[in-house]
């Protein structure tokens, strides 16, 4: 946490220590590193019973509410506390002890017992939820504006914004550069930042557009971390700056509802990708007893006739059927693994690429136009097996009677394409092509352009399907990141 001097603090009040699901402290703030004696490499992963001394041999055994505890400092002194014990779910602290000696203590538990009320409350939506805790914190820490919001490469995205009411400085789907604002600094240094006056704290910063040209004086915001990487930020400014410094108990309060927050966020992405996955389980499942299941009959029955009648013409046709059971294989075993998640990325050549693809593929009178510069960052296996299967998508229904097609990769300013010159795909047609089961050659397994899809997907990408300027298929993948 970046931020000025604290004051010591001469009471256990407003002072947090958070424990996991095992009694390991996970997080505290600054009143509790002082009362306890601790220095921060020190405190952190303590057991509760190194801590406290209670009845209770584990925080999660400690009732609601108000419970007093003996309090064991670093240098062996013992101090009976009283704590209100607080309970959250999720990955982060599982128990939460917050000190409450005074009346500015119990307005602290207050403010706590209505945050947990909020983000206990499954009847609000999580868009809901947030705007409650930025309205919350912004009333506690008495500032214009608090926000969530999302980065995306060098731009800033305001998810949910919380101000008063008719101020619309700052609206949600709002997009600035990411550079213009503070939150850079809490995104890339992944830690809270805490400027009561960003020109007295931060002079350095004064030459952001946020303070320069909207006037942002005081800040405090925290990074949200979504799969082990930064997703945004949780923060709130003013206009005004603060004649001190945002307190403790303020930057805990900040630090407290953003680790929800990033929980709650992390929890829902992984039910997405959970409910793909079911998806493609259900896929699959259709796939073994539909698509395989036609041709081991037509295989089963073939081989049964053969037995009755001698005839070799019926194992011909149990032959066709087995090499398309086999064909329906490999395209199946390649769906399956066009879809996992994308793990370690390289630059790639996207142009070299092509051409080594179109080697391996080019048995047809076809030629291959590269008009591309792109290195691009991404999965090079899968990157291959999308390429080669729009380069056989070409091949295979690009121009009647097997006159010559051609196929251009090119640049596009969020990815690339690749088109060719053939008959096109009708625009009725544009929104099943990723389908799966579909094709216009009966030959074919239908997965070709399916594995396209999941492929894309699995990147984070997007890709669409239109006409091209020969009057073919083009298909353009955008939301590449480049290298």
């Amino acid at each position: 946490m970046r931020n000025g001097t604290q004051t010591p603090a001469e009471t256990t009040t407003g002072a947090v220590f958070g424990f996991d699901r095992g009694g390991r402290l996970r997080s505290w703030n600054g009143i509790a590193t002082d009362v306890a004696g601790y220095d921060e490499s020190a405190i952190d992963g303590l057991p509760f019973g190194d801590l406290f001394e209670s009845d209770a041999t584990s925080p999660t055994d400690l009732p609601a509410g108000p419970v007093e505890l003996t309090l064991r400092t670093a240098d062996g002194d013992a101090r009976s506390v009283t704590f209100e014990v607080h309970r959250l779910g999720g990955e982060g602290p599982a128990v939460t002890l917050i000190g409450t000696d005074d009346e500015r203590g119990d307005h602290r538990v207050r403010v706590l017992r209505e945050m947990y009320e909020i983000v206990a409350d499954r009847g609000r939506s999580f868009e809901q939820q947030v705007e409650a805790l930025l309205a919350l914190g912004r009333a506690e820490l008495d500032v214009a504006y608090g926000t969530l919001s999302r980065i995306e490469g060098e731009e800033y995205l305001f998810e949910v914004v919380d101000a008063d009411e008719g101020d619309d400085a700052i609206e949600a789907g709002d997009v600035v550069p990411l550079s213009a604002t503070n939150c850079e600094v809490a995104a890339s240094t992944e830690e809270t930042i805490v400027l009561g006056d960003v020109a007295r704290d931060a002079p350095e910063e004064t030459d952001r557009a946020g303070y320069r040209d909207w006037g942002i004086s005081c800040y405090i915001g925290a990074p949200v971390f979504v799969d082990d990487g930064v997703y945004g930020t949780f923060c709130f400014y003013d206009t005004t700056p603060r004649n001190g410094q945002f307190s403790d108990w303020e930057v805990t309060l900040v630090d407290l509802m953003c680790r929800w927050v990033s929980y709650e966020l992390q929890r829902e992405r992984a039910n997405e990708r959970l409910e793909r996955q079911n998806d493609r389980l259900e896929r699959f499942a259709s796939i073994v007893s539909h698509d395989l299941r036609n041709p081991l009959n037509v295989a089963d029955g073939s081989v049964e006739l053969a037995r009755e009648d001698g005839e070799l013409e019926h194992l011909d046709r149990a032959a066709a059927a087995l090499d398309r059971m086999d064909a329906l294989i490999d395209d199946l075993l390649t769906l399956a693994r066009a879809g996992e998640a994308i793990g370690e990325t390289e630059a790639i050549d996207l142009a070299a690429l092509c051409r080594e693809c179109w080697g391996d593929l080019s048995t047809v009178d076809a030629d291959l136009v590269d008009a591309t510069e792109r290195t691009i960052r991404a999965d090079r296996t899968r990157v291959r097996q999308l390429l080669e299967n729009l380069f056989r998508n070409a091949m295979e229904h690009g121009r009647p009677g097997g006159e010559s097609v051609t196929v251009t990769v090119g640049d596009l300013p969020e990815g690339f394409y690749v088109a060719d010159d053939g008959v096109g795909i009708p625009e009725a047609d544009r929104e099943i092509v990723f389908e799966r089961g579909y094709s216009t050659n009966a030959e074919g397994t239908g997965y070709g352009l399916d594995i396209v899809a999941e492929i894309v997907e699995a990147h984070g990408w997007d890709v669409t399907l239109t006409e091209s300027d020969g009057g073919g298929a083009r298909f353009e993948i955008t939301g590449v990141e480049f290298a």
